[in-house]
């Protein structure tokens, strides 16, 4: 599926470029696939550059589903860091994929496994330390 059809543009510092690139090297399904497409519309920036208003690994995004109005706050990170209990959401999640690389405003339409479409909106973003395991 085409996932960037009336999706907004996004952007992805490059070294979250690079690491994403190995982490779904090592991971296969749609996830990983959906991460990979992601990637390949992403324009990369270097990390000195890398605006503060758009969704990064790492970043705390506070997004609306714009369907049901409901906004949920999440940080971005890679699979090991995953928590749900500390809303740590992967990017390897239908929701991560979807948020990385997103400015505040931008919006798109991602098809979940059960066959339903979310509209995303990304309200607000801060850029975090890098984590465990950051360069």
């Amino acid at each position: 599926m085409n996932r960037a059809a009336n999706n907004s543009p996004i952007t992805v510092r490059e070294s979250d470029f690079r690491r994403l690139q190995a982490a779904i090297e090592h991971h296969q399904g749609p996830q990983a696939d959906a991460v990979d497409e992601e990637l390949a519309r992403a324009a990369t920036v270097p990390d000195q550059e890398f605006p503060e208003d758009i969704v990064s690994m790492h970043s705390r995004v506070t997004f609306e589903d714009t369907d049901q109005g409901r906004e949920t706050t999440v940080t971005l990170v890679y699979p090991r860091e995953a928590d749900v209990d500390q809303m740590r959401v992967s990017v390897l999640t239908p929701v991560g994929s979807a948020l990385i690389g997103l400015a505040v405003g931008g919006e798109i339409a991602w098809p979940m496994p059960s066959g339903r479409v979310r509209h995303l909106r990304v309200k607000s973003v801060i850029q975090e330390d890098g984590g465990p395991g950051a360069s």
